[in-house]
């Protein structure tokens, strides 16, 4: 059976209240476990939602302890986001390389991973309106546990949508000057898929809302996947106080 090349997650944001912490304990035993087999883990970006790590609820720190447990095991590796904080920090937590984009050779075909935050314009032109959309976003998942109404508010906002744009265009463009034959972001927490030439795009969307999703690597082809009921399956695209471990990298009791 063959092994994927790399499973992709982005845009986890542990500390957030909305952070689906608890679905990616599930996910990460799974490759533990060798029920979902995979050469290395790309964390792409955003795993903390701040630095703060008052805010880390158990499940949150089991998380990183997971991580640090797989990094024993398969390579992984994990790409600086906007929210990630310094990368020294990142690095000693959980003892894995941090990076600013890499690019991945599978079966010849060269694929980059890079955040996309690099791209996003709008977040530093109108940062003000950014908090405000982000808090009523938040707000939404609050009011409806399914995720529905805020993806469908996302989904049909003018401004995301051309956000999110840019940051694909602004990323094939750079992955084409690379050479690379492909590019997967996160940032905008919208999963996408867009096949197509010179290079193709991927987001891996988000770990904060329902369905989280993720992308997988292999053979050069790219896939998103969804994750349901601890299970995960093939995506037709389109709690605790805050506690802090007794050692750095232990599990809370």
């Amino acid at each position: 059976m063959t092994i994927p090349d790399a499973v992709i997650l982005s845009d986890i944001h542990l500390g957030s209240d909305n952070c689906q912490a608890k679905a990616l304990v599930d996910l990460l035993e799974s490759i533990d476990e060798k029920r979902l087999r995979t050469k290395r883990l790309i964390l792409n970006g955003d795993v903390f939602d701040s630095i703060d790590f008052r805010r880390l609820k158990k499940t949150h720190w089991k998380v990183l302890s997971t991580i640090r447990k797989l990094s024993d095991d398969i390579e992984v590796i994990w790409v600086a986001g906007n929210h990630d904080g310094s990368a020294e920090i990142v690095s000693h937590l959980v003892g894995v390389t941090v990076v600013d984009e890499i690019i991945v050779e599978s079966a010849g075909q060269k694929v980059m991973f890079l955040h996309g935050h690099q791209f996003d314009q709008f977040i530093e032109r109108y940062p003000i309106t950014t908090w405000l959309a982000d808090t009523a976003y938040r707000w939404l998942q609050r009011l409806d546990k399914s995720h529905h109404f805020a993806k469908l508010a996302k989904r049909r906002s003018k401004v995301f949508l051309r956000s999110s744009d840019k940051i694909r265009e602004g990323a094939v463009d750079y992955a084409w000057k690379k050479g690379c034959d492909a590019v997967c972001c996160g940032h905008t927490h919208l999963a996408m898929e867009r096949v197509e030439r010179p290079v193709s795009y991927f987001n891996s969307g988000c770990w904060t809302e329902k369905p989280c999703t993720y992308l997988i690597l292999e053979k050069g082809v790219v896939t998103v996947h969804e994750y349901h009921d601890a299970k995960p399956e093939a995506a037709t695209t389109d709690e605790a106080e805050p506690v802090m471990p007794p050692t750095l990298f232990a599990q809370p009791a």
